[in-house]
């Protein structure tokens, strides 16, 4: 190589380094940001499950998307979070599919199946139908031809089954329930339940507590003891009951503004997906562990008394749960689509499931640990 053909080789190396150089901040200034609303407080044990995250999206991009998680109330009223983010107003939420039963009933099954949609599904029987069922086409069909609304929905907490809930005096019976007035979750969650002649309200989570202390509601169900600890539930009533069939499964979902959804390159949408499936591990790990805990510190610290549910309210719950559904289905396209696709789905897996859930039943039951 001679003396001039060196110079320009080196001359064209420093060219490309300085290319190169010139070309990573631009990368490095090219970070996408997004405000999630949701509807939990801050003080919840599923902000903090948000915020994790996040953390991972953050991580695993790279530091190219920044999700900023904002409590309950922050911009809007939790039941406003789908508007809101279908007009732009935020960029994203976090909450429930079935706190838009309002808008099409068909949502209540998607995040919320009431006693397994009256199949003995479970949770992860739920989950199971989900991703392997079908589940998730009808979710995004909900949004996109039934709501028209310009979200992407992404599903990342599966957090049931919910309890009952807290009582300011113990119950022994569905007739002692009737007497009660009850939060509930909105949609056909409460509708169920005053077929059963419960006197049923909604109301988002960060009011609850004050509405016990001034006397507005005798009992409330939440989300789980973790959570409702954290909410100050223990300081107002002192009777839990454990089993509830309002929320046997229940799945949190991250709603995105498709436009802004749109505008992400496919690398950071898979991100966000792959990181929502690790949130659904990171969900149940956090679940077991913490609840657990917390029902002991109710026990012990609190004095909280733990109840087995009434076991006249199972059959009373389930027979006005298939009434409401049958009813719907008649109504609404969409919900008997989803109804007869879960319903199908679960005469090939419940009968499996219930046999192997049936081991760690008996497991735990025969261990010297069970309460």
């Amino acid at each position: 190589m001679t003396r001039v053909t060196r110079r320009l080789a080196l001359g064209a190396g420093a060219s490309a380094l300085t290319a190169a150089a010139a070309l990573a901040p631009a990368r490095a200034q090219g970070v996408t940001r997004l405000k999630i609303q949701t509807a939990v407080p801050s003080s919840s044990i599923y902000f903090d499950l948000l915020k994790r995250f996040a953390d991972r999206v953050d991580k695993m991009s790279n530091g190219r998307l920044k999700m900023e998680m904002l409590p309950d109330g922050a911009v809007v009223n939790a039941f406003d979070i789908l508007d809101a983010v279908d007009k732009g107003v935020i960029d994203g939420g976090y909450a429930w599919t079935h706190y838009w039963s309002g808008k099409n009933t068909a949502s209540a099954l998607l995040s919320n199946p009431s006693a397994g949609a009256g199949t003995g599904m479970d949770q992860l029987s739920h989950l199971a139908w989900l991703f392997q069922g079908g589940g998730y086409a009808l979710y995004r069909k909900l949004y996109a031809e039934a709501l028209k609304v310009n979200v992407e929905p992404i599903y990342v907490q599966p957090m049931g089954p919910d309890p009952l809930g807290w009582f300011k005096h113990p119950i022994a019976s569905l007739e002692d329930f009737k007497k009660l007035k009850y939060r509930s979750p909105p949609g056909l969650v409460s509708e169920i339940f005053k077929e059963m002649g419960i006197n049923a309200v909604a109301m988002p989570g960060a009011e609850i507590v004050p509405a016990a202390q001034r006397g507005v509601i005798d009992a409330a169900e939440w989300i789980g003891p973790a959570d409702d600890l954290a909410l100050g539930f223990h300081t107002v009533f002192k009777h839990y009951y454990l089993q509830g069939l309002h929320q046997s499964t229940d799945v949190g979902e991250v709603l995105l503004n498709k436009t802004a959804w749109n505008k992400l390159p496919a690398d950071l949408k898979a991100v966000v997906e792959t990181a929502a499936m690790a949130s659904m591990t990171d969900t149940y790990t956090y679940n077991v562990y913490r609840n657990a805990a917390a029902v002991q510190k109710m026990k012990t610290e609190f004095k909280v008394t733990v109840h087995d549910t009434p076991k006249d309210i199972f059959p009373a719950f389930i027979k006005a749960a298939n009434t409401i559904f049958d009813r719907e289905a008649g109504k609404n396209p969409l919900f008997k689509e989803v109804l007869e696709s879960q319903r199908a789905f679960a005469k090939t897996v419940v009968p499996y499931w219930t046999k192997i859930s049936g081991l760690y039943y008996n497991l735990g039951a025969a261990s010297p640990y069970a309460g």
